[in-house]
């Protein structure tokens, strides 16, 4: 058992439980109690967890963040919001925990094509209910850990896609998240269904905003996010119908104080494709979550960037199951840490008994800019098939002393061609950002964590 008693959060569970969404809902209430009950008993995760040795959590229990019963009536910095909405796509807010209509852009939708607030769609037709009961907890279960338990009782909103048989979605959809109060806690449950030979484009936006001293909400001037700690626990379940493709991207740039876990779990199912983009920034401690399983001729790829300055800590657990032949994955992370930061990241591919031919590279980069950061990388292969291609690569290092030689041969002084090094080592995976709005936003949040001395953000 946890030595990490979550008595007080579940003590004021009973505060908080009336107004969760779905009180009308026998399945939904089955799930909370069931969640709850298993919180009740683990706790939050511990470093003694395989899964979790590297990453201590219990601060948050010392801190008891609250959820909002209702969505907040602070005012929102509008012009802050819009820096992080992409051009020409649909946003989706959810404003501590809370979807919020007025500040959401979704006109225009397709026929079909749903994009809403969880706790409505909870209420708005028997036949969502039905579709969000056949869905809710099917990627991933309590069991998984204690995280997405905690996550399944408390979930306050979120935001509920469908996009229906054969639809091509001209525009990206985003589900921007954004905490606009200390010692908040934004519980969040997404479900993203993409129905057979659809194919549609989701963005996932972690933001934070500080508070002044009159009340007003104003974006903090580093770019990094807000200065105040609150806690991000949100859940995206995904499904990637026969012969759908999904292009899902993440960027977290939360607070400098904040917590924020994140899991994002999906199911693929015969010759559906799946690529996920992860850059994780911001946060004080956060930790992301990727699990996929893959069904036949399926394909898969993962990408991830995480960068860590003074003593961030980020974690990547990835898992690929390869649950049937002929499926392909590829997946490629890196990181960039500097002053005291430690960078964890945990990929694990599985390869079932029957899924003959699965073709699977993995790759792990680590960039140490100071002596103190610290990077734990632990890749797994477990294959139980005998006909397969699987392979994998870790790297932890500093700036090959050999590159910057060469540039200051070429009159680049020593300092713009270690900085030089870094942003092009950390732009390869910006690079892969197929919509140009979101990738220009993504190179800002890159360009404010590092000395920008010599690098002209036009070469990038």
């Amino acid at each position: 058992m946890s030595t990490v008693t979550p008595s007080r959060y579940v003590a004021e569970y009973e505060t908080i439980a009336p107004t969760l969404p779905g009180q009308t809902l026998s399945w939904l209430q089955q799930l909370r109690r069931d969640a709850l009950a298993k919180f009740s008993v683990q706790g939050f995760p511990t470093p003694r967890e395989e899964e979790w040795r590297y990453t201590n959590v219990s601060a948050i229990e010392k801190k008891l963040f609250a959820p909002s019963a209702t969505l907040s009536t602070s005012p929102v910095d509008k012009d802050w919001l819009k820096s992080f909405q992409p051009e020409d796509a649909w946003s989706a807010v959810l404003v501590n925990g809370h979807f919020s209509a007025e500040h959401s852009l979704l006109d225009g939708l397709p026929e079909g094509v749903l994009i809403m607030s969880m706790a409505d769609a909870l209420v708005e037709t028997q036949n969502l209910a039905s579709l969000l009961e056949n869905h809710l907890c099917r990627t991933v279960t309590n069991a998984e850990h204690s995280l997405v338990a905690f996550n399944t009782a408390w979930f306050t909103d979120g935001v509920f896609v469908h996009v229906p048989a054969k639809q091509v979605l001209a525009k990206p959809i985003q589900l921007l998240n954004i905490v606009t109060e200390a010692d908040a806690m934004a519980t969040t449950r997404n479900v993203i269904i993409v129905d057979e030979m659809a194919e549609a484009q989701v963005i996932e936006t972690f933001a934070g905003m500080d508070i002044a001293r009159d009340g007003v909400y104003a974006a903090s001037q580093s770019g990094t996010g807000a200065a105040n700690a609150y806690l991000t626990a949100a859940v995206t379940e995904v499904f990637v119908e026969a012969c759908a493709y999904l292009t899902l991207y993440k960027m977290q740039c939360e607070s400098e104080k904040a917590y924020h876990f994140g899991g994002t779990y999906i199911k693929q199912a015969q010759d559906a494709r799946f690529t996920h983009h992860n850059f994780a920034f911001g946060g004080l401690l956060a930790r992301c979550d990727i699990h996929t399983d893959l069904d036949m001729a399926s394909e898969c790829e993962l990408n991830g960037l995480y960068l860590g300055v003074k003593r961030q800590h980020l974690d990547n657990h990835t898992r690929i199951n390869h649950t049937k032949p002929h499926a392909i994955s590829r997946e490629m992370y890196k990181g960039v840490l500097d002053d005291r930061a430690r960078g964890v990241f945990q990929g694990r591919v599985i390869v079932a008994e029957n899924a003959q031919k699965t073709d699977s590279q993995m790759n792990n980069r680590n960039l140490l800019l100071s002596n103190e950061a610290e990077a734990d990388t632990k890749p797994q292969l477990e294959i139980y098939a005998d006909d397969v291609k699987c392979g994998h690569g870790v790297t932890v290092g500093q700036l090959d002393q050999k590159s910057i030689f060469y540039l200051q041969s070429r009159c680049v002084d020593e300092e713009t061609a270690r900085n030089m090094l870094t942003f092009a080592f950390a732009n390869e995976m910006v690079d892969k950002i197929k919509i140009k709005s979101l990738h220009d936003k993504v190179l800002e949040q890159v360009l404010a964590r590092f000395p920008q001395e010599g690098v002209d953000k036009e070469w990038l």
